[in-house]
């Protein structure tokens, strides 16, 4: 097996099967190296580029399903790109970035890759993309519908005054959305906190809170 069909069959697990053959291409084209990594709390995704001797490289939290690791992946490509006709001379999600991601996504937007949900959804943050699809609300609602969750859910799909916990196991009482952020409540420490919608949390029975 070459490397090119060796890239194929690992791709395959992570992106969505008709943008193999174009992703594993770019990785000879554009000469990076990507690695997988375990979830990443503060990133979906991020790219160095090369010093030292070294190829550019990318990295993408494999834990994505395989719409938010395509876009997280091309998001990181951009950069490759950009940085590859200006350096380090421009804002890294400024107007050349965003023209470069425009650029390399349009032939997924303009197939059958996506769901239509997925697609509306990208269209309208490809208007002005940012510097992460989680910052756009609406893109990062409709990925996550496609994630395979079990016993987690989003903030935004509890009622309010349930009794919830996040990673450490550090329990909290939703309380009502303010602006774009729910304010939740410590249980321990009784103080309060704001929390992305979007936030992936596990249901607590009140009961069994009270016997811990």
């Amino acid at each position: 097996m070459n490397q090119l069909e060796k890239n194929k069959s690992i791709l395959v697990k992570y992106i969505p099967e008709n943008a193999v053959v174009t992703i594993a291409e770019w990785i000879f084209q554009f000469d990076f190296k990507l690695k997988i990594k375990k979830d990443r709390s503060s990133k979906h995704g991020d790219y160095r580029p090369p010093i030292e001797g070294k190829n550019h490289q990318i990295t993408v939290n494999k834990n994505l399903n395989k719409y938010a690791f395509l876009i997280t992946l091309v998001h990181e490509i951009a950069h490759l790109t950009g940085w590859n006709k200006h350096k380090n001379k421009v804002k890294p999600h400024g107007e050349e970035w965003k023209h470069e991601f425009k650029t390399l996504m349009s032939p997924f937007i303009h197939s059958t890759i996506f769901p239509d949900d997925i697609k509306y959804a990208l269209n309208n943050y490809l208007r002005n993309p940012a510097a992460s699809s989680c910052s756009d609300i609406s893109l990062s609602r409709t990925l996550k519908k496609y994630d395979q969750r079990d016993g987690i859910f989003l903030l935004e799909e509890i009622p309010v005054n349930s009794v919830f916990k996040i990673k450490h196991d550090r329990h909290f009482i939703k309380g009502e959305r303010i602006r774009k952020r729910f304010k939740c409540v410590e249980v321990k420490t009784k103080r309060q906190y704001l929390f992305n919608p979007l936030a992936e949390i596990e249901m607590v029975s009140e009961q069994i809170l009270q016997n811990t």
